[in-house]
């Protein structure tokens, strides 16, 4: 499985964003999936997580009620919503796939994707 994640961009506090995921392979449909951001100097952060059915899902407290995680599994993607964005979400944003350990560890994943910056300007 190969990802692709797109979308970032720069948007002033209080703007919104939606990243997606693109996913090659027709086995997507059938893992589990999250993003993490990252900033320099810093390790992985998780954000949300979704199973692979879209029944459960997992935020970071930091964007509980303000960052939304959903996939279209017919499309082989994932999405992100970001609203109320602050300039504290400015990072490099990952999708992952195919959950092997933690849902809110990078390394409990088997495939990471390219990262899509985010800059949220003050």
């Amino acid at each position: 499985v190969q990802l692709q994640a797109s979308g970032g961009g720069l948007v002033q506090a209080g703007g919104s964003l939606r990243l997606s995921c693109a996913a090659s392979g027709r086995s997507f449909r059938t893992h589990d999936v999250g993003w993490f951001r990252q900033v320099p100097g810093k390790d992985h952060e998780f954000v949300a997580a979704m199973t692979w059915g879209g029944a459960t899902t997992y935020y970071a407290d930091s964007v509980k009620g303000r960052f939304t995680i959903s996939r279209e599994n017919a499309k082989n993607t994932a999405y992100l919503q970001m609203n109320s964005l602050k300039p504290e979400d400015t990072a490099v944003y990952y999708c992952t796939a195919r959950r092997i350990g933690s849902y809110t560890d990078v390394r409990g994943y088997r495939y990471k994707g390219q990262g899509t910056q985010v800059t949220v300007s003050s």
